[in-house]
C-alpha cells in the first residue's frame, strides 16, 4: 500500500475542525477520485496530506510508502515522493517556470540536473501539453492565463515524476480542450510512472477521460462513501443531494 491514511482527524490553527476520523488507502499505481460538495474539505484533505502547516493534525495517522509521515514537513514529504498542484496556482516573480521544476529536481534527487537532458525532456513534455516552449523562459506563473498555470502544474508533474500526486481542482476553470490537455498529461505520467494520484473535484469533466478505481465521497468533513470508478458518473447523474441530506 502507498499511502494509509487512518482515522484522521485535522483543522485549522484557530481551532476548526474539518476533517473528522478519515479513512482513505491507495495501492500503488491506482487513481482515486475525491469527490464533494463545496466546503465538505476536499482540498483540506490534500492540504493535510501534503504537510501543509495551516493544518492541524488533531488525531490519526498517516503512512507513506509504510512511513509514519504524519509529523514530517512539506518538503520531506516531497523528497519521499509526493507532489500536489494546487487549484490556484500563485505567482513567483524572480524565477523561470524551467529554473523553478530543475532546482526541485535537484532538492528531490539530491542529485546534479544535467542541464541538456533536461532541457530536452522539458520540452517534449511542454509538446505534449501544447505549452508554448517561451514558457519555459518565463517568472513562474507571471501573466499565465489560467489555462497555462494548470499546464504549468501538470508539466511540474511529468519532470518531477512523483510516486503520488494530488491534483486539487486541476480541471477548475478549463475549456474542453484544456480539459483533454490535462487528462492527455497524467495518461503521459501513468506510462513514465507507476504513480498513483488523488484526483479533487467536484465535477466529472477531468474523471471521464481517465481510467478510476475508487471514488469517495466527502461531506463535511467525512468520508460517506467509497465505490469503484463508476460512482463519479452516478454523482454527475444525481449529484450530492442524497449524500447531504
Amino acid at each position: 500500500m502507498l499511502l494509509d491514511i487512518h482515522n484522521l482527524n485535522s483543522g485549522l490553527e484557530d481551532g476548526k475542525q474539518i476533517l473528522n476520523d478519515l479513512n482513505i488507502q491507495i495501492d500503488q499505481g491506482e487513481i482515486h477520485a475525491l469527490m464533494g460538495p463545496n466546503g465538505a474539505g476536499k482540498s483540506s484533505l490534500g492540504n493535510t496530506i501534503m504537510g501543509n502547516p495551516v493544518y492541524k493534525i488533531t488525531g490519526g495517522k498517516i503512512f507513506f510508502k509504510g512511513n509514519d509521515v504524519t509529523e514530517e514537513s512539506a518538503d520531506k514529504r516531497a523528497k519521499l515522493g509526493m507532489f500536489m498542484s494546487f487549484q490556484s496556482p500563485i505567482e513567483v516573480p524572480g524565477i523561470s517556470l524551467e529554473s523553478f521544476i530543475r532546482a526541485a529536481i535537484q532538492q528531490r534527487t539530491g542529485e546534479h540536473v544535467k542541464l541538456f537532458q533536461f532541457q530536452k525532456e522539458l520540452q517534449r513534455c511542454m509538446e505534449i501539453l501544447d505549452m508554448n516552449p517561451d514558457y519555459a523562459k518565463r517568472d513562474l506563473n507571471v501573466g499565465f492565463s489560467g489555462g497555462e498555470r494548470k499546464k504549468s502544474e501538470i508539466l511540474q508533474l511529468l519532470m518531477l515524476k512523483p510516486d503520488f500526486a494530488i491534483l486539487d481542482e486541476t480541471d477548475s476553470g478549463l475549456d474542453v480542450d484544456a480539459v483533454r490537455t490535462v487528462a492527455k498529461g497524467i495518461e503521459e505520467y501513468r506510462k513514465l510512472t507507476n504513480g498513483s494520484l488523488l484526483i479533487i473535484s467536484h465535477t466529472t469533466k477531468l474523471l471521464e477521460g481517465l481510467n478510476v478505481d475508487k471514488t469517495h465521497v466527502i461531506v463535511k468533513g467525512h468520508i460517506v462513501k467509497t465505490g469503484d470508478g463508476k460512482l463519479f458518473k452516478e454523482i454527475n447523474e444525481k449529484g450530492f443531494e442524497e449524500y447531504t441530506a
